[in-house]
């Protein structure tokens, strides 16, 4: 079996355009020849098939999006039959929340249009027993009409799914920039691992910034387990006090301080005006972002540091060892036995 291309039939599908690629997997869009419906076909890349685990996470992917029908998610279809792994999707015309993420970030309005439908999806999805558990804005697209679509459910935990268990799978997973700090700590998490990951979502919309940052996905990882995050309003002063409360509950470091269910912070999010304020970003310890801000300078010192010792290292052993000339070869002319 070879990689599939542009251009080919896979089953029932016709290939017609490559959409994205990723590192385990390329997206096409594609014709079903039976329907004439367009779709969006995933295919893993052929080094991946034989990998027990990515087998495991694209199975999982393919189950839970099967099993579950909301508008805020990637419907995932059945083909007739199927002659290697891939999943059918339908095929979405828009973009990734992604794409859509700047400094200084989104207007409110939106930004809360947007965080509004995610949590009216996760309220269905933890309804059904799913947590995605691996939010973030590449899993998210937007269609054109602004209808926010919920992807890739590779290591959902799906209470229905018994033989998908816990053990099987890496102790640590998500993507560091908005998992909650029980994953970064090795617990596989619940409802509210996915609350947190919003909130880290809604902080990103409104402020262009992560409530996190470091010189690398360490330092970031640490912080979340034992420091306290920058406040929206340190990046934008005017944000709405109210707002800034909703994602500091959202992203509470405990998950028993957070919102307890997705339909809680709907409801604030729904109209942030009548959320009790609990001044929460004037609780966060000082020392704490203090401290936060000094680990990540220090954190650029040391790492343009060690450049400049390499650089001056190496000079030194060019200059303690130059390069042998090269050494003439030995001639036997004119010599006796």
């Amino acid at each position: 079996m070879r990689e599939v291309s542009v251009g080919e039939n896979l089953d029932q599908y016709k290939l017609i355009e490559v959409v994205a690629r990723s590192g385990m997997a390329s997206i096409f869009k594609a014709i079903d020849q039976i329907d004439g419906k367009t779709v969006a076909i995933k295919v893993p890349y052929m080094q991946f098939e034989s990998d027990v685990i990515f087998y495991g996470r694209f199975q999982r992917e393919e189950e839970v999006g099967r099993r579950l029908d909301h508008p805020g998610i990637v419907k995932v279809l059945t083909p007739k039959k199927k002659s290697r792994m891939y999943i059918a999707m339908e095929y979405i015309e828009g973009d990734s929340l992604r794409s859509m993420m700047r400094e200084p970030g989104l207007p409110q309005e939106r930004a809360l249009q947007l965080a509004r439908q995610l949590a009216e999806t996760l309220v269905y999805m933890h309804g059904e027993g799913v947590v995605h558990r691996d939010l973030k804005p590449e899993n998210i697209l937007v269609t054109a009409g602004g209808q926010t679509k919920v992807m890739d459910f590779g290591i959902a935990l799906d209470e229905s799914a018994r033989r998908l268990t816990w053990s099987g799978l890496s102790s640590t997973i998500g993507t560091p920039d908005y998992m909650a700090p029980e994953q970064v700590s090795g617990r596989r998490g619940d409802v509210r691992t996915d609350l947190y990951s919003l909130g880290t979502i809604l902080y990103e919309m409104l402020t262009g910034h992560l409530p996190y940052s470091g010189p690398n996905v360490y330092n970031v990882m640490r912080a979340k387990t034992a420091e306290d995050p920058q406040p929206p309003t340190a990046f934008k002063p005017e944000l709405d006090p109210h707002l800034e409360e909703i994602v500091l509950h959202a992203i509470e470091r405990n998950p028993r301080d957070r919102y307890a269910s997705a339909g809680q912070m709907l409801e604030d999010l729904r109209d942030p005006s009548k959320v009790v304020a609990q001044n929460r970003a004037e609780h966060l310890h000082p020392r704490s972002l203090a401290m936060q801000n000094m680990r990540r300078r220090l954190g650029y010192v040391m790492f343009f540091t060690s450049l400049i010792g390499a650089f001056l290292f190496l000079i030194w052993l060019a200059n303690r060892y130059p390069a042998a000339k090269g050494t003439p070869r030995r001639s036997y002319r004119g010599q006796t036995r």
